[in-house]
């Protein structure tokens, strides 16, 4: 008759397994820099557009460029703010317009 009491142990301790630790990747600004020749209607239309911003926000955005000559309008991983900011000076140029986005580092 076998013993239901008897409690066997594992001979082998089992260890979790640890995963090495993974930096977050350094995230980028992008930033509209003002020109005194894109009509601002059309500055709104390509926040609106490639962005993704509320007509209010896109608004603030480029007047706060206007104002200051420069602002910042998201911040994305490197990959993403290169490919917005190409893709947002891109439609300027294809305009006619010397609308202009550059990335850098987040401090």
């Amino acid at each position: 008759m076998p013993d239901d009491d008897v409690v066997t142990k594992p001979r082998a301790k089992v260890r979790p397994k640890i995963e090495p630790k993974v930096d977050r990747p350094r995230l980028h600004k992008v930033i509209l820099i003002n020109d005194d020749f894109t009509p601002r209607d059309f500055v709104v239309m390509v926040l609106k557009a490639v962005f993704r911003t509320t007509a209010d926000q896109a608004y603030r955005i480029m007047i706060t460029a206007h104002k200051k000559g420069v602002c910042v309008v998201a911040v994305y991983t490197k990959d993403i703010a290169d490919t917005k900011a190409t893709e947002a000076t891109d439609l300027g140029k294809r305009a006619g317009f010397p609308l202009m986005f550059t990335t850098e580092p987040e401090e």
